[in-house]
């Protein structure tokens, strides 16, 4: 099995290429296998964004394995104004929608449901095969609710601890 551990900075040379879709970029434990077949076991730093098109890896082995991201049903949203379009985000976003931006578009995962609410707020929706990297997130290394900083911050709540008194 080939282990890749470390991402490093894009090369112009790679020796093995991984084809992944977002939910398995996204993903610091994986297994899959490069496009030549080869089992992978990805055992990635956690609290980093996820893997994108073109990104490289460092296999234990030496090599260099570069990301390519598949293409994946997607409804491609465009609206008549820059208001209605911003009006579609927003209501996407109340559902917490990961969305991808492009000037004058978004795009997501293909969703009946979503598809029906964004035709009746008047947006055109298309559905297309494109690969989908979707914006992080303004938090970095993922959200909390802590004023703590990140140093302190303990993924566990103190409420939900379970054992002795502190």
């Amino acid at each position: 099995m080939l282990v890749i551990q470390q991402r490093i900075a894009p090369r112009d040379s790679w020796d093995a290429e991984l084809h992944l879709t977002f939910e398995a970029r996204s993903k610091s434990r994986l297994r899959c296998y490069t496009a030549s077949g080869e089992d992978v076991g990805l055992f990635l730093e956690r609290g980093h964004p996820p893997l994108a098109d073109g990104d490289c890896l460092l296999a234990g082995d030496g090599r260099v394995v570069r990301v390519v991201a598949l293409a994946e049903p997607l409804l491609h949203v465009t609206c008549a104004n820059p208001f209605e379009l911003m009006r579609a985000a927003y209501h996407l976003g109340n559902r917490h929608v990961a969305l991808q931006l492009g000037d004058g578009w978004l795009r997501l995962p293909d969703d009946y449901v979503l598809k029906a609410m964004l035709e009746q707020l008047g947006a055109h929706v298309e559905l297309i095969e494109a690969p989908y990297q979707p914006e992080h997130g303004a938090y970095g290394g993922g959200h909390h609710h802590s004023h703590a900083g990140d140093a302190e911050f303990s993924y566990a709540p103190r409420l939900h601890q379970f054992g002795g008194r502190k």
